[in-house]
């Protein structure tokens, strides 16, 4: 059963008590995906649309049955194709708020609540929803109905109902998407304190890059129904696993570079500059191009008459092709003597002060410990895009 081992239903496994989904299929929707979620774990799903988000959230809940694979939880096995063994929705204990928030308009807050808690007594299911609207920060408004409230006080709602359920996973499909960005910011700060009140696996499905930084513990890259890479939001946006990756992270400063020996160490050339690369320069032969990709925040400018740490490592000369101000920061972008463009940001005032006007001729720095080597994978599709 690959990496289960179910027995009696049970998986034995170190990290049993995780969301451990491995599905695939190649139609109608293609899947081919692997990832972890511990408890206390958030772990966003990103990628365009058409990926695939929606309908793994669907996979854990027991709404959809892929052709291959197991999914489990707290060491239960959830689904194995494989068996044919499939828990139901109600059997799974998941707690799931949907983009529309799906609150019936008819029940009250209270009573939309209650919903999942119908195994209890009336008058202790009032004061379990009770508890739950307090949690979110609703109290005093359980006898309103939904139309009477805020977008933001609804998906509050949707996720006191799911959590009610005292769920094993908590799903959340896009949930502050239908929301203004005041009260989505109020909203996500509110699921960062409440997650600190639940240690189950919470899995997240976003298109916003910044939410997924600012919230996920885990994010997983997902497209056309594959799973590319998971990592730590640090370690993912600094060392994606290949272009595409980096492009669906909205990375650039990807570029292409042949392992060449100067005077007996190895380096990267990269049109007419022979760059020093920290790590990864070992294992590919000599003449092997590469692709690279360097964070933007490990390009040092040197300013202006004052001379900045690291300006000696690896610095390359440019003309500065594009500034676009955003507010208190600014967008530039330089270009290098093989046509290649770095882009990074720097504040607005530090633009100004150093004069960062189209035209205009500048050094770098390209920090060595930046540049991470996608040895295995050449730039194809829109390899074009970073030289325009």
């Amino acid at each position: 059963m690959g990496w289960l081992d179910a027995v009696g239903g049970r998986v034995a496994d170190a990290g049993a008590e995780s969301l451990r989904v491995a599905v695939q299929q190649a139609g109608p929707i293609a899947l081919d995906v692997d990832f972890v979620c511990q408890p206390g774990e958030l772990l966003a799903l990103v990628g365009p649309s058409g990926s695939g988000k929606t309908t793994l959230l669907r996979t854990i809940a027991g709404l959809y049955r892929p052709h291959y694979g197991q999914v489990t939880c707290d060491g239960d096995v959830w689904f194995d194709a494989a068996s044919k063994h499939s828990l139901s929705p109600q059997r799974r204990q998941v707690g799931m708020v949907f983009q529309d928030y799906a609150l019936f308009p008819h029940l009250t807050v209270s009573q939309n609540v209650q919903l999942p808690l119908r195994h209890l007594a009336q008058p202790l299911r009032r004061e379990k929803a009770e508890q739950w609207l307090a949690r979110v920060r609703l109290e005093g408004l359980g006898e309103r109905y939904p139309n009477t409230l805020s977008g933001g006080q609804r998906q509050r709602v949707a996720l006191a109902r799911a959590l009610a359920r005292d769920p094993k996973v908590l799903l959340l499909d896009e949930p502050f998407s239908a929301v203004d960005q005041v009260t989505r910011r109020r909203l996500q700060r509110e699921l960062a304190l409440l997650r600190q009140q639940i240690d189950i696996p919470i899995v997240l499905v976003t298109h916003d890059l910044e939410e997924a930084t600012a919230l996920a513990d885990q994010i997983c890259v997902l497209h056309n129904g594959k799973s590319l890479q998971q990592d730590v939001p640090a370690a993912l946006f600094s060392r994606p696993a290949s272009p595409l990756v980096a492009r669906l992270l909205d990375r650039h400063n990807l570029f292409e570079g042949v392992v060449v020996d100067v005077d007996g160490q190895r380096r990267l050339q990269w049109g007419e500059y022979f760059l020093e690369v920290a790590e990864g320069l070992v294992n590919p032969p000599l003449g092997e191009t590469v692709t690279w990709f360097l964070p933007p925040s490990d390009i040092v400018l040197h300013r202006r008459g004052r001379p900045s740490q690291g300006e000696r490592e690896n610095p390359v000369a440019a003309t500065v092709s594009e500034v676009v101000v955003l507010g208190g920061i600014t967008s530039v972008s330089l270009r290098v003597s093989n046509g290649d463009m770095l882009r990074f940001d720097i504040a607005t005032h530090a633009a100004r002060r150093n004069q960062l006007i189209s035209g205009a001729d500048v050094s770098v720095s390209l920090l060595a410990s930046g540049i991470h080597l996608m040895p295995d994978h050449r730039i194809r599709a829109n390899a074009h895009d970073e030289r325009k």
